[in-house]
């Protein structure tokens, strides 16, 4: 049998939602820029004149936050070990192809876009989570796998 919510964290799942909310909130109110983070990320490459300093910065303070909360709760955060670096790259290759295919992200459109009622971004965000649910059903039902 399967067990659904096997982890859920009510109180931090709330919190985490509330601060990507305001995150996103914060940087369209205050630079007019959406928080969809593959075209945060995209836009280092080819940047445009005054944009890598917002950049670098929102990007660095994801890493830097994760990196403040696993120093202030050990535990909250934990490394998985033993994964196969295939699969990763992979799964990395995937997820960035799609992302350029959907033009952006869940990020861009499942918290900004739904939030301005973007038909693209529902469709979208249906896409990504019809995807996953198939994804995990072919890979730990049909295949076996559990990772």
């Amino acid at each position: 049998m399967v067990t659904l919510l096997e982890n859920f964290t009510p109180l931090s799942s709330f919190s985490g939602g509330l601060l990507i909310g305001l995150a996103a909130t914060l940087l369209l109110l205050f630079n007019g820029r959406i928080a969809g983070i593959s075209g945060i990320m995209s836009g280092l490459i080819s940047p445009g004149k005054g944009e890598i300093f917002w950049r670098l910065v929102f990007l660095l303070g994801l890493v830097l936050g994760a990196l403040l909360v696993k120093a202030v709760i050990p535990d909250s955060i934990k490394i998985r070990e033993g994964f196969p670096y295939g699969l990763l790259a992979i799964g990395g290759f995937l997820v960035g192809f799609g992302t350029r295919m959907a033009n952006g992200c869940t990020s861009g459109h499942a918290v900004c876009g739904i939030a301005r009622l973007s038909k693209r971004s529902i469709a979208a965000t249906l896409t990504f989570i019809v995807s996953g649910m198939m994804t995990v059903y072919l890979l730990r039902h049909l295949i076996g796998l559990s990772v």
